[in-house]
């Protein structure tokens, strides 16, 4: 297929145009690297310095033979969006192009300013692009669990059917996002959903847990092919977050009481999750929500796994209960729906012992990289 990679050079969309690359499709990457200026603007480089977008192309060129086409622009500009699509052509266009960070979004008027508008706009370009130049293409968007928030009943795969003084109906799960970000992707959620049934869109919604994972199999071929991966308070995950705490003996920083519960998934299962919702795709006029994740977890149980991990390959480390930066529920029900992906065939790779030491140690390669003021909270949401 022609897929179009949107926020090419990101955590997750970086290895996403590598993985279809490689099995053979025309990839084409995008990105204006504002991930990269405010992760500057905010001290929140990543552990390890990551060429740019084009250089890494080339890279992975050398090494594998694939290519994959880069284009360098604005996607909140529809000129340049319309261009794109006019020019490749996609049967497939995967969406991450999105500031990415929750806490970002709350620092302040700003930085909430350019959450919204970047995100949304880009949704809406992506949109009308596809209605106008290629109409049968497969949108796959990133949405995230932290839509649904924590409600007190179990979280639908994305609808839910309604009974109400005898009467049914079906509509989109109720959602109540903790975050400014999270509520943008509510938003894309909704824009999409009248697209698609106005347009009769293609459309998959993929609402995704935290990801954690430093390297992919293609990323392997050469450490300059690596993710991004951000351990701070604002762009890193909880997991990579403490990988390095647990690395750089700090304690492991949980938020509160720390029964915050989240669905997670292994970096390469995100990709397995984006090629099953390629390579199956929707009807016209049809938006379809895979719920992505491979397994629950508290806060509390994370740390206590890394924590256990850790000593088994001569860490000694601790975990430290602060005060919550957040404005969360620290103990909640959580109990999420999440079959469809493994239906169309998804392989969790689960958050094993073996794993979770397999992590730790890649981190340590690089321990001289870390910066000790970058992992405790610097946002707060009051």
């Amino acid at each position: 297929m022609r897929i179009l990679i949107l926020g090419g050079d990101g955590y997750l969309g970086w290895p996403t145009a590598m993985h279809f690359a490689a099995r053979g499709h025309q990839v084409m990457a995008v990105d204006n690297y504002l991930r990269r200026q405010i992760a500057l603007e905010t001290r929140s480089e990543p552990l390890v310095n990551t060429p740019n977008l084009q250089d890494r192309t080339d890279i992975f060129r050398a090494v594998s033979g694939h290519e994959i086409d880069v284009r360098i622009g604005d996607l909140a500009e529809y000129a340049f969006v319309a261009e794109i699509f006019e020019e490749f052509q996609p049967e497939c266009v995967v969406h991450y192009a999105e500031q990415p960070s929750a806490p970002y979004s709350m620092i302040g008027r700003r930085q909430a300013a350019l959450t919204l508008s970047n995100n949304l706009t880009t949704t809406f370009n992506v949109i009308w692009a596809v209605i106008a130049h290629a109409p049968n293409c497969h949108i796959i968007k990133l949405g995230t669990m932290g839509e649904y928030g924590t409600p007190n009943i179990d979280i639908e795969e994305g609808f839910i059917d309604i009974e109400h003084k005898g009467r049914k109906d079906r509509f989109l799960f109720p959602r109540a996002a903790g975050s400014l970000y999270h509520t943008t992707k509510i938003l894309d959620t909704d824009i999409l959903y009248f697209y698609t049934r106005l347009y009769r869109l293609r459309v998959t919604d993929l609402m995704q847990g935290p990801v954690y994972g430093l390297s992919t199999s293609e990323s392997i071929m050469d450490p300059r092919l690596a993710p991004n991966f951000h351990y701070d308070d604002i762009f890193g995950t909880v997991v990579n977050r403490f990988l390095v705490q647990a690395v750089a003996g700090i304690p492991l920083t949980v938020y509160g009481r720390g029964g915050q519960t989240r669905g997670y998934l292994n970096l390469n299962d995100t990709l397995q999750c984006v090629e099953l919702a390629a390579r199956n795709p929707v009807d016209p006029g049809e938006l379809r929500v895979l719920n992505q994740l491979t397994e629950t977890f508290t806060v509390l149980e994370i740390a206590g796994k890394i924590r256990h991990a850790a000593k088994e390959i001569g860490l000694n480390v601790t975990i430290d209960n602060i005060p919550n930066p957040r404005r969360e529920a620290e103990e909640h029900y959580y109990n999420p729906v999440y079959t469809g992906l493994l239906e169309l065939g998804l392989k969790p790779t689960y958050m094993t012992n073996e794993v979770v030491a397999d992590l730790l140690n890649r981190t340590m390669e690089h321990a001289e990289n870390i910066c000790m003021d970058r992992v405790m909270p610097r946002v707060s949401w009051r």
